[in-house]
């Protein structure tokens, strides 16, 4: 179904943060303009996700270190050294976040900004996975708690689209137009710094205080600074990296380097400084590269190629947007996996990169996982295709195999963590 087709049920974390239809959103607002939503309009506030009290937990608990925690007074990063210290026997190296500097810190005006809650509370782990298969792009989450009446960073743009989820206070944030719309990842607002300055001087397009369970989606470039207002204001930003037509264009021209005219040297003693001469010769590997994109004009070896092409491209940008595997358990997974029995249920681990390809002797099939191969004999090729399809399963009814194969084949997956039981 194609993007434009896709109703709320299937996008059910962006649905959450809109008033709008995800289509609407999409056709009006995505990447263009940005959207305020007040929470009286949203179809439920966030408590499920994060709250005051996980932030106590990360902070007191989990052992956060840099670069999982950070703090800003006014504009101004502080050292990491202020709020770390060591952890005591076993945990020495001095990178932990500790919460009686912390405190101290947080009582003196300076804001606390957790990162990558999306590798370490679960909850927001398993919306961020969700929300990156509905939008298809990157996300990560950072949360910023702000002491009252207290500004964490000067106005500036971010390189990436934003969602901001106002959990507890409030806080006022002014909103200006871009002075660098649509700014690539290495095109910091700190490369414009003067024209963001005088932006945020002008009239803001958006000024509001932000309450619980308010959502603002702003696109990269747009200028905003934030205050906390009254109490302790939490927000989460939810960042996404925007892919785009320019990512395409560099995977497009990395994959290129396998073919041998992309790779030839340029002339020799040809002259550089001559713009109608590298104008030529920019027109020259464009067509190369078109070439080598659409394959060689020999007919259905020309579709074949360009197939290929595209599919070695569409890897490169796929493995960019995947939102990673679920989580899996070690030791649960070790004992399911001994306990495993033909009538139980398996099915693909959800979000796992996994790619099959026959062996070079045509013996074995290999399972491509992120970081290692699982082979096996080639007679499993059509009940890994069948586990791909990511349909549950019996552990003893895989296709193509007799049942005692099968249970073996399953309990090997179930022990490289391709398989879950369900």
């Amino acid at each position: 179904m194609t993007s434009e087709g896709r109703g709320t049920r299937d996008r059910p974390a962006l649905a959450r943060l809109l008033a709008v239809s995800p289509d609407t959103f999409a056709a009006d607002n995505w990447d263009r303009q940005p959207l305020f939503t007040r929470a009286a309009a949203l179809p439920s506030h966030f408590d499920d996700l994060f709250t005051a009290e996980a932030v106590d937990e990360l902070v007191t608990h989990r052992g956060l270190r840099t670069p999982f925690v950070r703090m800003a007074r006014e504009g101004t990063v502080l050292d990491p050294g202020r709020y770390t210290a060591p952890g005591g026997l076993g945990a020495e190296i001095g990178d932990q976040v500790s919460a009686d500097k912390v405190l101290d810190e947080f009582s003196g005006g300076a804001t606390l900004v957790l990162q990558g809650l999306h590798r370490t509370w679960p909850p927001l782990a398993d919306f961020t996975r969700q929300l990156i298969t509905d939008l298809g792009h990157p996300v990560q989450v950072n949360a910023y708690i702000t002491p009252a009446s207290a500004r964490g960073f000067d106005p500036h743009y971010d390189v990436h689209d934003v969602f901001v989820l106002q959990i507890t206070g409030e806080k006022r944030w002014r909103i200006h137009p871009p002075v660098h719309p649509q700014p690539l990842r290495d095109q910091p607002w700190t490369d414009h710094r003067r024209a963001v300055e005088l932006q945020a001087q002008a009239d803001p397009a958006i000024d509001e205080v932000f309450r619980p369970g308010d959502v603002l989606y702003l696109p990269r470039g747009w200028i905003h600074s934030a205050t906390a207002l009254g109490g302790t204001s939490i927000h989460l930003t939810l960042g996404v990296a925007a892919l785009t037509r320019h990512d395409v264009l560099r995977e497009a021209i990395a994959q290129a380097a396998v073919d041998t005219s992309l790779r030839s040297a340029l002339p020799l003693g040809i002259d550089l400084t001559d713009a109608a001469t590298v104008g030529a010769l920019l027109a020259d590997v464009v067509q190369d590269l078109a070439r080598y994109t659409a394959g060689d004009d020999t007919g259905d070896d020309k579709t074949a190629q360009a197939r290929s092409q595209a599919q070695a491209v569409s890897g490169r940008l796929a493995r960019r947007v995947r939102p990673g595997a679920e989580p899996i358990a070690p030791l649960a997974t070790t004992a399911a996996a001994a306990a495993l029995h033909e009538v139980t249920t398996v099915s693909l681990r959800r979000g796992l990169d996994a790619r099959l390809r026959q062996g070079l002797d045509q013996a074995d099939v290999a399972l491509l996982l992120p970081g290692k191969t699982v082979t096996l004999p080639a007679e499993a090729t059509d009940a890994l295709t069948q586990i791909l399809s990511g349909h549950t399963l019996q552990a003893g009814d895989l296709t193509g195999l007799d049942p005692a194969s099968s249970l073996v084949v399953a309990r090997r997956l179930v022990r490289e963590g391709v398989l879950v039981v369900r």
